[in-house]
């Protein structure tokens, strides 16, 4: 009997499967690994955001895959705030994480053998993995000019601020994609999980849906947000997507079918996360301390950070092998991301995580000082 090759025959080895030499390395360090690859939250969930998911825990029914009235007007209402959004005409829907969604949406809309999804020459690598889950072909370019007259383009990813590099897009770069992905009836699909987490006066970061991006209108434009980092929800898995009522409503359809729904708990949780800005106010000016601290550190040890003025990563670089540059860290016990793991073009750097305690960030920077 001829069985069909197993789906994961079309994935890589999983990201994070390949830094285990490295994992052990570091673990071997006398005083203990610093983790700074995967970008885990460590900081305590909010007390808000911790109460509102006990009140919500005697939750015997089934919850709504469309989220509570009471959720779809919380996050209509952040991405008005944090957007600039309209909330007419805005399709909203919470989703299980961000990375489920990134990963199915390919599928969700259709998309298969024949089309082409484009993602950004170094990204997130569940962009291509999605594609690859669907049976699409992957294109890698930061320039659409550069596809030339490529058929079947059905998905356009963005990502701003960018992981790992932590670029920020332009709004009239932005505009563009969205311009000429409309053109040729092609869904842009941006990820917008750092949005919040601008660094530098001259990079603030905009989303797809702002006006100036979308024109006042959400047609073929999907954002893609997260309380992973915001919040320090990575654990409950609590994210959602806004844009085009007609593709909102899509989703929602195929996802009820698939039983694809967020915990009635947890979307209490996010009820409470969204409307409450102190905590994500105070997580962020923890971020911004280490941010500090790590890049003068890694600067004093002769790294040359590029990019970099928006979320939660140092890209950076020796000018040698990335898998050289994280042996040479792992040695000290500090575990890094390989630049490989987002494309061929990030082969010459890493990315260093701001996610880790303040503890350990100082020790980082006393282990780069000692050489």
């Amino acid at each position: 009997m001829n069985r069909p090759a197993p789906v994961s025959a079309r994935l890589p080895e999983f990201t994070w499967d390949t830094l285990d030499a490295a994992a052990t390395l570091a673990a071997a360090h006398p005083d203990g690994p610093i983790n700074l690859s995967m970008g885990t939250p460590v900081d305590p969930v909010p007390p808000v955001i911790r109460q509102a998911l006990a009140d919500a825990s005697d939750a015997p029914g089934y919850p709504l895959t469309a989220g509570t009235p009471a959720l779809r007007d919380a996050i209509a209402a952040w991405v008005a705030r944090a957007c600039g959004a309209g909330v007419d005409s805005l399709g909203v829907l919470p989703t299980i994480g961000s990375k489920e969604l990134v990963a199915w949406l390919p599928t969700l809309l259709g998309i298969g053998p024949g089309d082409v999804v484009v993602v950004p020459s170094i990204a997130y690598p569940t962009y291509a993995d999605g594609a690859s889950l669907a049976g699409a072909t992957v294109v890698r370019t930061d320039s659409l000019t550069a596809l030339g007259p490529t058929p079947r383009v059905r998905l356009v990813w963005v990502n701003s601020p960018g992981n790992p590099t932590g670029r920020v897009l332009p709004a009239a770069h932005l505009r563009k994609v969205v311009d000429w992905a409309r053109e040729r009836g092609a869904v842009v699909a941006s990820d917008e999980c750092y949005l919040p987490l601008g660094w530098t006066a001259d990079a603030e970061p905009v989303s797809v849906l702002s006006p100036e991006v979308c024109g006042g209108s959400y047609d073929s434009v999907l954002a893609v947000h997260s309380l992973s980092k915001r919040s320090n929800l990575a654990g409950y898995r609590a994210g959602f997507v806004a844009g085009d009522p007609a593709l909102v409503a899509e989703l929602l359809k195929v996802r009820k079918h698939a039983g694809m729904i967020v915990p009635a708990p947890v979307q209490a949780a996010m009820v409470a996360a969204l409307a409450d800005q102190a905590h994500a106010d105070e997580q962020r000016e923890r971020y911004r301390a280490r941010r500090e601290t790590l890049l003068a550190a890694f600067t004093r040890a002769g790294f040359t950070v590029e990019h970099s003025e928006a979320g939660l990563y140092l890209w950076m670089t020796r000018g040698e092998d990335c898998w050289a540059t994280v042996d040479w860290l792992a040695r000290r016990g500090i575990l890094v991301a390989a630049g490989a793991f987002y494309g061929p073009g990030g082969d010459r750097h890493v990315r260093a995580a701001l996610t880790e305690s303040d503890a350990h960030v100082a020790a980082v920077a006393a282990r780069l000082a000692q050489g």
